[in-house]
């Protein structure tokens, strides 16, 4: 409930006219008990599990050959009374379990200094908010899944969940109601950490549950946005859990897989030789995320190599030849490969892809270094891309280079002021 009478003494109070959505805000909670907008979130819940499974659900039932071919486990078959069963118990479950919880964390709400109050957060407050919940979150319900799958309380409680050897959308939530309990806790550390407003409180759960089903929803589509967040694990990393069962000891990750990565359980992560093939555009955007991780890695080690140590003790060698050629691409020391070529697999790590894509990935750096600038050429049509000439110049210059650092784009010379040195760029064009 807001403290205000009218909008009038709302403006008055922020110094400043309401925003559109703060004039929505204000319409809708003025006269609202807070304790009435904190159980939205139980409402939230209630909906959105209904929803957001029933296009898995019909694509499970239709089985058309454009869509199941994107079902990780394709000979799993599942009825519709199968699901609804499923829907009926989980439903159960958060009507005697989720709503009294609701109930008693009211005071928990109010006490972590969640607000409902005016003035509305800003979009990027809310985005570093709901990241910090979801990092958070991610890593308590790491460490708690791990101790569901020790052997004791695996047989007592986790069993439950892990009935479905293939997850289905309805199936994210259904566990042991003791299960729902010590997993639904992490959720709330995050906001208490870093508390906001009772809006982005409620995005979060709503951004939780949806990703919580499409982790289980058996299906890993091309087009989903997810597949370009570093290090989400995704359906398909979380069907091999599912798969493996009980005696699964790896993939626990909640939403991330780096705790996974850090602690060594992490399975299926990785390049995929497997059908469907990728689309043109699932390519394009996971090979311009490989550029650019590898091209901001490698512009800080390409400067570290022209220190005084690095140049005359590694990089010297790459450096021989003035004028590069195509065969001169990687003639370099031993440890340059090594050093160089390590971010060239850090975007494949964060997005993996189809084995068709990471090799079409590592095909670019010939042209840089073929010594020869065709006006032809498409990639004189890419922003920002740097091409033979730009480093060209740079081995031009040679060890006392301090410029055209670039791997593959120049944004990064121009942000820190390592682009082209127009004192020998005369005699260089000549």
């Amino acid at each position: 409930m807001l403290p205000y009478l009218d909008m009038q003494e709302a403006e008055a109070a922020l110094g400043r006219e309401l925003s559109f959505a703060e004039k929505l805000w204000f319409n809708y909670s003025a006269n609202k008990h807070d304790y009435f907008l904190h159980f939205h979130n139980y409402f939230f819940l209630l909906f959105f599990y209904s929803l957001i499974p029933l296009p898995y659900l019909l694509a499970e039932l239709i089985r058309s050959k454009k869509i199941h071919k994107y079902k990780i486990q394709p000979k799993v078959k599942r009825s519709f009374s199968d699901m609804f069963n499923c829907y009926k118990n989980v439903m159960q479950v958060f009507l005697l379990i989720a709503g009294p919880l609701q109930i008693i964390f009211f005071s928990y709400i109010k006490m972590t200094g969640i607000r409902t109050s005016l003035p509305l957060p800003s979009k990027w407050e809310m985005f570093w908010q709901i990241l910090a919940y979801f990092i958070v979150e991610d890593y308590f319900s790491y460490w708690i899944h791990r101790c569901l799958h020790t052997k004791r309380v695996y047989e007592k409680i986790h069993h439950v969940h892990h009935e479905y050897t293939a997850p289905f959308g309805f199936a994210a939530p259904y566990a042991h109601w003791a299960e729902l309990l010590i997993l639904g806790l992490p959720s709330f550390i995050g906001p208490a950490f870093v508390p906001g407003h009772i809006i982005t409180f409620w995005l979060w759960f709503i951004l939780r549950q949806i990703e919580l089903i499409e982790t289980h929803s058996g299906y890993e589509f091309p087009w989903s946005p997810t597949r370009y967040i570093p290090f989400y694990g995704g359906s398909e990393f979380h069907d091999y859990h599912h798969y493996v069962g009980g005696r699964s000891q790896s993939n626990f990750a909640s939403v991330f897989t780096y705790c996974d990565y850090i602690y060594g359980t992490d399975k299926m992560i990785g390049i995929r030789t497997s059908l469907p093939l990728p689309s043109k555009w699932e390519m394009f955007w996971q090979i311009l995320v490989y550029f650019i991780v590898e091209d901001y890695s490698n512009y800080w080690i390409h400067r570290w190599l022209h220190t005084k140590w690095g140049y005359e003790k590694i990089h010297h060698v790459h450096h021989e030849y003035t004028a590069p050629f195509g065969f001169a691409a990687p003639y370099a020391h031993w440890a340059e490969i090594l050093i160089l070529g390590l971010p060239s697999f850090l975007g494949p790590a964060f997005v993996p892809g189809h084995i068709i894509t990471y090799w079409l990935w590592f095909i670019e750096s010939i042209e840089t270094h073929s010594g020869y600038e065709f006006p032809w050429s498409p990639s004189r049509y890419i922003p920002f891309y740097g091409g033979s000439e730009f480093h060209d110049y740079h081995h031009y210059v040679g060890g006392c280079s301090q410029s055209n650092f670039a791997s593959v784009f120049t944004y990064c010379d121009y942000i820190y002021g390592a682009d082209k040195v127009s004192s020998v760029e005369d005699e260089f064009l000549s």
